[in-house]
């Protein structure tokens, strides 16, 4: 059995997906990119503050779902630019602060509307 997850404190989703999918015991979260919640424009500034604002993005979603970071197991790290990296690191190290999760970080040829960082997380209800 799977269930639908949506909440207005992340992004809508930008296409036929869902922000987030529950099911059998976890929580599989879609995509994060830099997307103002309320204004659903990309927050500019460079890549540190659209991993804030990526991070933030699935904060929300987790909280949703009374849910933190330290419920997450996996992370899925996509950039434009494996430059980047070391920044993103320090911004993602302030959230994942104990038992960090198993993670993936690759480079990506483009990403939707040309941001610079996207994060996708699974995350189990039960610690």
């Amino acid at each position: 059995m799977k269930t639908v997850i949506s909440t207005n404190g992340a992004p809508q989703a930008i296409g036929p997906y869902s922000q987030a999918i529950k099911a059998n015991g976890f929580l599989f979260v879609s995509g994060q990119i830099p997307l103002d919640p309320v204004s659903g424009q990309i927050v500019y500034g460079g890549v540190e503050l659209q991993t804030y604002q990526v991070l933030n993005n699935l904060k929300a979603i987790l909280a949703h779902e009374g849910l933190t970071c330290d419920h997450v197991v996996k992370t899925s790290v996509f950039l434009k630019d494996l430059e980047d990296f070391e920044t993103v690191n320090k911004v993602y190290a302030q959230y994942f602060t104990t038992e960090q999760p198993a993670r993936a970080c690759v480079q990506v040829a483009r990403l939707p509307r040309d941001v610079s960082v996207e994060i996708e997380v699974i995350a189990v209800y039960e610690k």
